[in-house]
């Protein structure tokens, strides 16, 4: 059939699971929570439970399925974050996919030197500096646990340093309740109050239960804060297939779902209606070097799979791209960092993070942030795909050529060719002979001038000295009670 005044867009996809298959470990997840269920460390949350309908025993909560039902009905099936100046940034919801940098690394491989050292607060405040202009990451995390100030009080002063010097929505992990309160009581001074953070939020909290099946009480603190300020949070368990969960894949995506499903269920018994997302980490155990790898293939298998199930649930969805296990920027770190990124990307998870880890997870580095941000420039363009239009197809101009001519000086081409054909800023195209007259560079030469460039150019907008000044102040007094405490 002819279709007429219609453009359509050629875009890849792929799919893991066949519909069948989506059911079967949907069904599983339900089973475990049901049968198996959580060992719940929260008083308030087991109380809570029970007033629902679950099976409270000690500290063993057995959650039906229809209380997970219920939940699920009440969950936003997507929600809208906006950047630190109030702009429409991320729709996570469907499979709208965005990518953003690695956090919570004890160490840093710093950016000018490429050596290794523990994270400090200047390591967050240039990686931050550097992700704002970075076109394709979408959102940042605090590249770190900075180790340069009191460890009890760290979450605070990874958030000061990350919201002065980008622009962009945050992720943000925080290590106790009252350190949750405080950043979010600082991301309100910046937008100018706590009803404009609930309408236009920036941030959203990333809470993680442990695997297998426990919820700690801090854990369940923070989500129950997150729900109580209708912002966004998305569950992150994290299962080591092998080692805190099956070996077997399908195993480790029905527990994984079960896990993040669980904190869902306590934040919308909560709050009904509060954002929130279904996410879940696959970290794969090395079984010969007992370490975990965030560069196995298996990882965007299970992330893959436990996204088609969350999107069949209807809700947003948490990836992990971008990282390698490698120590340098080698070809293993652009191998691992390029195979995960276009992976999810295909298959349609809605925020990627950890884009700029090195050493399994070890430590972030701004380098492969930087080789990263190409990757997912190639990929954006893959999962753009082209539209297939009369303007596209472009007979008439074919036919102005002709046969034996050429298209450079055609305005068709001029019009088109900048949105049509993506352009590195760091993988060379030179011919041998400029190359070498250019000083034979390797990507790592031209990633550490990139890194320099944008240090030496690039600003992001600055806040406000009355709101610098309240945050201070909520850092500095929130730092001394979290100390005493």
């Amino acid at each position: 059939m002819i279709q007429t005044n219609q453009t359509l867009k050629a875009s890849p996809r792929f799919r893991m699971l066949t519909e069948d298959q989506v059911e079967r470990i949907t069904r599983a997840s339900f089973e475990i929570l049901e049968k198996v269920g959580f060992k719940v460390l929260h008083s308030g949350v087991r109380k809570m439970l029970r007033s629902a309908g679950a099976i409270v025993k000690d500290d063993s909560v057995k959650v039906p399925e229809f209380i997970i039902r219920g939940c699920l009905s009440t969950a936003p099936k997507g929600w809208t974050v906006y950047d630190r100046q109030g702009s429409r940034a991320l729709d996570v919801s469907g499979r709208n996919s965005y990518y953003g940098t690695s956090t919570a690394s004890p160490n840093t491989k710093d950016a000018l030197t490429g050596e290794y050292h523990e994270t400090r607060v200047e390591d967050l405040n240039r990686a931050a500096r550097i992700a704002d202009a970075l076109e394709n990451i979408d959102w940042v995390m605090p590249m770190g646990s900075v180790q340069d100030v009191p460890a009890n009080a760290a979450e605070l002063h990874e958030f000061f340093s990350t919201v002065t010097n980008t622009t962009k929505p945050i992720v943000f992990l925080a290590y106790s309740p009252r350190g949750t309160e405080l950043i979010y009581d600082m991301a309100a001074a910046v937008v100018g109050g706590e009803d404009i953070l609930r309408e236009k939020p920036f941030l959203i909290l990333y809470p993680e239960s442990i695997s297998p099946l426990i919820m700690p009480q801090e854990v369940a603190d923070r989500i129950l804060i997150a729900a109580d300020r209708c912002l966004p949070q998305m569950m992150g368990p994290t299962i080591q297939p092998g080692g805190t969960g099956p070996v077997t894949m399908a195993g480790a995506v029905a527990q994984g779902v079960a896990e993040s499903l669980f904190c869902v269920v306590v934040a919308q018994l909560r709050r009904p209606g509060c954002p929130v997302g279904l996410g879940c980490n696959f970290g794969i155990l090395d079984m010969a070097q007992a370490l975990m790898s965030i560069g196995a293939p298996e990882m965007s298998l299970a992330l893959s799979a436990q996204a088609e199930v969350s999107q069949a649930l209807g809700l947003p969805t948490w990836g992990l791209a971008g990282a390698t296990d490698s120590k340098c920027l080698d070809a293993q770190a652009g191998a691992e960092s390029a195979y995960h990124i276009l992976a999810q990307g295909l298959a349609g998870l809605n925020l990627i993070h950890d884009v700029g880890y090195m050493d399994m997870s070890m430590a972030c580095a701004v380098e492969q942030l930087i080789l990263g941000n190409d990757i997912i420039g190639m990929t954006k363009r893959l999962l753009n795909g082209f539209e297939v239009s009369d303007e596209h197809l472009a007979i008439d101009v074919i036919s102005r050529v002709g046969p034996g001519g050429h298209f450079l000086q055609q305005r068709h081409t001029m019009n088109h060719f900048r949105n049509e054909l993506w352009r590195s800023k760091i993988f060379t195209r030179q011919a041998m002979e400029n190359w070498r007259e250019t000083g034979s560079t390797d990507v790592e030469a031209r990633v550490r001038e990139e890194i320099r460039c944008i240090l030496e150019t690039h600003q992001p907008p600055s806040l406000s000295e009355g709101v610098l000044v309240e945050m201070e102040r909520i850092k500095t007094e929130g730092e001394k009670e979290l100390v005493i405490r």
